[in-house]
């Protein structure tokens, strides 16, 4: 089937010169300088020196997300010690840099951006706290000791911290499963800060470690999902306070929580409650549509909240409402934060549970946290550090967990109204974080006579933002599989449970992950005309098959134990089935590999290449290694594949492998 003769295409500057040996081999000479270079970027190959190994790594990552890349300069090796020591301090509290450039103008902004951020946080704290099934004045020591040292310690300017809704609902739904807050409210109490120690810590070490892809688990098509889900049980929850029931049940479930709804409605239940919510509520929403038109109003819907809770309060007290039937909150403690260290229990039975849901939290708080906080970056046009950020978070959640605070993490709501409301640095935090403690000073009293009501309309204002509708139609156009995810995550939560629905959404996830890692893409190259680029020819239909060499590329970051037999069979069913197409005029007498994709490898990958070039040369194909990565070529050093397959297989480019194999250079730019 092999033609006798082959004819060439070499542009009259190239030195091949060919010999033709039968009907199915082509062997090229090449110059001396062709053969010299080739050799010399195989060396540069060969002779890379080795990839720091696992120790050097996690240690580096340590140094690197404590130590800022800023502060570290070429030529200063030997830095006094104070310089090091104020590096590191400058490196862990980024105020130390941005402070020294702060100016009274950027206070006045502040200062007007955190006012306006405790207007809405205090009313909003209240109400997350009686979702946490709290008392109010848990809420508010969550506005105070996590944002002071979030602005000490964090790199974002505009992001607000403080208690939300989906964490707050995380604590209600795992925490009450293991102690009931009804029947032993002091129990429950040391469960809910020893679950935030332990989400301090999580976070810490993901910082520390640069362990945020773990977060990425949680894909964002997962995220939609759950916060959708999560924003209508928040929602059916807060039909307890808005209709007045006093027994309700402690299930997140819908179909839970409507049975509750109907069977309150046999007992004595008052509606005045749930008149003066929904006035309330239709008047946040209105100050929230008018905030939206006119962008100079943003203040307004930001202090409707607060506005809120002093009217009700008022109608309340003046019309003496608790004793016709409105639920109010009562007296609840101020002052100052309590120290919480003697209630964290590292002893207790309930250890094991508290690092679940610790761990729970950790990634649902920093998935928010980030990705909001990453948003108006972007907006703003600076860099966010994400390690730093969990560092900041963790050590905020650690130390909240001492001093009587619940999980804190950034809201969007807030954040959002901290950006409309023109903040330029994290003092807003502080400001924000000091009128609330004033509050707690002085205020507490006058909160006697709030409706709960009021806290329930103050939630469900806030969930519309939590149900992104159009996101969630672009991931269905998008990818189907990544919809299932969502989809999974937001009928586990809505008909299951929270923890169910994060199941759902984590199983999909890493359904998607095995799926692609157990059938990764392996496509052929062909050379684009004119050029010395090589395409995959599925994609480029102009690209032209090099004569008698199969070009592969695999399309996989890591060839390893569960994909490596198939991608092995893969090529030489390829191979089997291009020398038994008609067509073929040569059969395949070798073989290229691109792993340029393929980013590390482990043993059962090396013993599947060791096997398919034991079956390639017995049938005289043979077969080249193109562009291979660091760990990638380390590793076939150290498991001396290359003596095996031979020094002079290992290429630094495809079109340096093809010219090795065929010689069949074109005219054109060199872009390998």
């Amino acid at each position: 089937m092999a033609s006798s003769s082959v004819p060439t295409s070499v542009s009259p500057s190239t030195e091949h010169v060919f010999s033709v040996e039968g009907h199915d081999q082509l062997q090229l000479q090449l110059s001396s300088e062709d053969r010299q270079r080739i050799t010399e970027r195989t060396k540069w190959v060969l002779d890379s020196p080795d990839p720091p190994g696992f120790r050097q790594e996690i240690l580096g990552s340590i140094r690197n997300a404590v130590c800022s890349k800023k502060n570290k300069k070429p030529n200063a090796t030997h830095e006094p010690p104070l310089a090091c020591v104020m590096a590191f301090l400058s490196s862990v509290f980024p105020i130390l840099n941005w402070g020294r450039e702060y100016k009274v103008s950027m206070f006045k902004n502040d200062l007007l951006s955190g006012l306006t951020l405790a207007s809405l946080c205090i009313p909003q704290s209240i109400g997350y706290a009686a979702l946490a099934q709290l008392k109010p004045q848990y809420g508010l020591y969550t506005s105070v000791v996590p944002p002071l040292i979030y602005s000490t310690m964090g790199t974002s300017r505009e992001l607000a911290i403080g208690p939300v809704a989906v964490v707050s609902l995380l604590i209600s739904a795992m925490c009450s499963k293991v102690v009931n807050p009804m029947a032993d409210p002091v129990s429950y109490n040391k469960l809910v800060f020893t679950v935030t120690f332990f989400t301090g810590a999580f976070q810490t070490l993901f910082g520390l470690f640069r362990l945020g892809f773990l977060i990425d688990f949680l894909s964002q098509a997962a995220i939609v999902g759950f916060m959708a889900g999560a924003a209508i049980v928040i929602g059916l929850q807060q039909l307890k306070g808005l209709l007045g029931i006093s027994h309700f049940t402690t299930k997140t479930d819908v179909v839970s929580v409507l049975i509750a709804v109907v069977k309150s409605f046999h007992d004595s239940w008052y509606p005045q409650n749930f008149i003066l919510g929904c006035s309330f509520l239709i008047f946040i929403l209105i100050t929230r549509f008018i905030g939206k038109r006119n962008k100079r109003l943003f203040w307004l819907p930001a202090i409707a909240p607060l506005v809120s809770v002093i009217l009700s309060t008022l109608i309340v007290y003046l019309t003496k409402g608790d004793e016709h039937g409105i639920k109010i909150i009562k007296h609840f403690k101020g002052g100052l934060n309590p120290s919480s260290v003697n209630q964290l229990e590292f002893n207790s039975p309930h250890l094991r549970e508290s690092v679940k849901i610790g761990l729970v939290c950790a990634i649902i708080a920093l998935t928010e946290a980030v990705a909001v906080g990453r948003s108006f970056a972007t907006i703003k046009g600076y860099n966010m550090d994400g390690n730093k950020e969990m560092i900041a978070m963790g050590f905020m959640n650690i130390a909240g967990s001492m001093s009587s605070c619940y999980v804190a993490t950034g809201s969007f709501s807030r954040t959002a109204v901290n950006f409309s409301a023109g903040c330029q640095t994290a003092v807003s935090n502080i400001v924000m974080a000091i009128t609330v403690l004033i509050s707690l000073q002085l205020l507490t009293g006058l909160l006697y006579y709030t409706p709960v009501a009021i806290l329930a309309s103050i939630i469900l204002s806030a969930l519309p933002g939590l149900i992104n509708y159009t996101e969630a139609y672009n991931i269905w156009k998008v990818d189907k599989l990544d919809f299932l995810a969502c989809a999974g995550a937001f009928f586990g939560v809505l008909f299951a449970s929270v923890e169910m629905g994060l199941m759902v959404a984590v199983a999909v996830s890493f359904a998607k992950i095995i799926l692609n890692a157990l059938r990764p893409r392996v496509e052929e190259l062909g050379r684009l005309p004119g050029t010395d680029i090589f395409c995959e020819v599925d994609q480029y239909p102009v690209a032209q098959a090099v004569p008698s060499v199969l070009i592969i590329r695999l399309n996989s970051g890591l060839l390893c134990f569960t994909n490596a037999n198939p991608l092995r069979d893969r090529i030489l069913k390829w191979v089997t089935e291009e020398n038994g197409k008609e067509a073929t005029k040569r059969p395949i007498s070798g073989i290229i590999l691109d792993m340029s994709s393929v980013t590390n490898i482990d043993y059962a990958g090396i013993l599947a290449l060791e096997e398919t070039n034991k079956k390639l040369l017995s049938g005289g194909i043979k077969l080249a290694i193109a562009s291979p990565r660091w760990q990638v070529i380390h590793k076939l050093k150290v498991a001396k594949f290359v003596d095996k397959v031979g020094r002079d297989c290992i290429f630094l480019t495809v079109c340096e492998a093809v010219d090795s194999f065929v010689g069949s250079k074109f005219n054109g730019p060199s872009n390998c």
